[in-house]
């Protein structure tokens, strides 16, 4: 089955609005005659709807890098999956490892979330991935088994059509550190199979799974030739156009 390869772009607490209408507008430029690949970028909450409008007609979709799991109520500080949509995303990030390291979210939070998503019609990146050291202790596959199969519990299949699973391991998140290629290819290929074995073989194969972790111009077209991987999640090097673009174009 063939999957639109998706890059995507992880802001994080970075760039006022101004800043990020300014990169915004000068990606989309950049990117104006791409074709064959998926672009997305989450800026903060405060920039999410001016980048929404900046890039609206061209080819670059938005998202958010998180959302709260109700509607609405008095949740000081949060922001629902309607207020996402409103503000003109069509992705949203759940689950990325440092909301589960600073934020303490769990597995059954990344769940509900996951809901709220679908429920607006939001399409989710699932992130997971290992720490250093639960990958020394052999754990990485009971880590990710128990991060899908829980972040997942209760969906059926069609509710999950647009879901894309990002595989960050923990340690090579802004590290300059990147998992090796036969670590990447030995992990996707288990998400591959888990999906299956979850769901069915048909939806394993639809599924885009996408890699992250101090993904950068000069490592990403050996990343993205690796079976399996469907794209990258891209942090700190989507924050400057002319770098992304040179991730973006990876096939070329």
């Amino acid at each position: 089955m063939s999957r639109i390869p998706l890059i995507a772009g992880n802001w994080k607490m970075y760039k006022t609005g101004p800043q990020a209408v300014e990169t915004a507008r000068e990606l989309a430029r950049l990117c104006s005659d791409v074709q064959g690949v998926e672009v997305m970028i989450a800026p903060t909450f405060l920039s999410l709807p001016l980048v929404a409008a900046s890039v609206k007609g061209t080819c670059i979709k938005t998202g958010a890098q998180n959302l709260y799991f109700e509607k609405q109520g008095a949740f000081t500080g949060e922001i629902s999956a309607d207020m996402i949509k409103a503000a003109g995303a069509q992705y949203v990030i759940i689950g990325h490892s440092e909301r589960r390291q600073y934020f303490a979210e769990t597995d059954a939070f990344v769940c509900r979330k996951i809901k709220a998503a679908v429920e607006v019609g939001l399409k989710p990146i699932l992130c997971v991935g290992e720490t250093e050291g639960q990958r020394d202790e052999e754990k990485t596959f009971s880590i990710l088994d128990k991060q899908v199969s829980d972040g997942l519990k209760g969906f059926g299949r069609d509710e999950l059509k647009d879901l894309v699973i990002a595989y960050e391991p923990v340690w090579a998140i802004g590290t300059g550190k990147t998992a090796g290629i036969e670590q990447v290819h030995e992990v996707h290929q288990y998400l591959r199979s888990l999906l299956e074995t979850l769901f069915s073989r048909d939806f394993a194969d639809q599924t885009r799974l996408l890699y992250g972790g101090s993904v950068k111009p000069e490592n990403a077209k050996e990343l993205m030739g690796i079976k399996d991987v469907d794209g990258a999640l891209v942090g700190g090097a989507s924050l400057d156009a002319n770098q992304f673009i040179n991730i973006i174009r990876y096939n070329i």
